[in-house]
């Protein structure tokens, strides 16, 4: 399963090499993603490497070799051969919320793990479901709910601790001064404190440790508020 920007990248890369032999550069592929920096070429070059897509080769400047393609839908129906969005695929409104079981009485509901969110330095996250928790009926309000994984330590300040398990309120907005899940270029989600700083939007940590992100709202979606932790230990 790759994100847009993945299969974009790949795409790219692969008709760089077909068209001139090399495959092309960290400011071309930039340019090519309309990012805004290389860092976010690097992240998406390592998922496609992890994922078996490419293979870097050592000791050779800009040595990529593209391994695979992602398959086409048997059904035809997603002729470009990637989910359209991880968010979209896991969170977003588009998806198929997994069925959630629920009780008339005081029984635990069960709520989706949809895989890992960073408290610290942003990572592509929000995987696809992978099990479910129990939560009291009482820890949830109105609405769609789901549980992300924590990593990170940049919101130690205000509880939330590597490990710890984040219970999520599906949103796609925010007051000033709430704990969200965020959704940064449509590439890397994070845990932080949601602030309005004129037209523009700040992401806190909770460790000054860390630095605020100032961000333009169109290079922010928020996909749900924090309501609960759970905790292992």
């Amino acid at each position: 399963m790759l994100t847009r920007k993945q299969y974009e990248l790949l795409r790219f890369i692969n008709e760089r090499l077909k068209e001139a032999g090399v495959p092309p550069s960290f400011d071309e592929m930039k340019d090519a993603l309309d990012l805004r920096s290389k860092s976010g070429i690097h992240r998406l070059i390592t998922a496609l490497e992890e994922r078996g897509f490419i293979r870097r080769l050592p000791n050779r400047a800009r040595a990529i070799e593209v391994i695979k393609l992602p398959e086409l839908s048997a059904a035809g129906g997603n002729r470009r051969g990637f989910t359209p969005s991880v968010i979209e695929g896991t969170l977003g409104k588009r998806a198929s919320t997994p069925p959630i079981a629920e009780d008339d009485g005081n029984r635990p509901v069960a709520v989706p793990v949809m895989g890992r969110i960073a408290a610290g330095t942003p990572i592509e996250a929000l995987q696809t479901r992978s099990h479910t928790i129990s939560v009291p009926p009482d820890m949830l309000g109105s609405g769609e709910h789901y549980a992300l994984e924590v990593r990170g330590d940049s919101m130690v300040d205000a509880g939330i601790l590597d490990g710890d398990m984040a219970l999520i309120q599906r949103n796609d907005v925010a007051n000033t001064g709430d704990i969200v899940v965020a959704l940064i270029d449509e590439e890397e989600a994070t845990l932080k404190r949601f602030r309005r700083r004129g037209a523009s939007i700040a992401l806190e940590p909770a460790n000054t440790a860390y630095e605020v992100r100032i961000l333009p709202p169109n290079r922010v979606r928020i996909q749900g508020k924090l309501i609960g932790l759970y905790r292992k230990y």
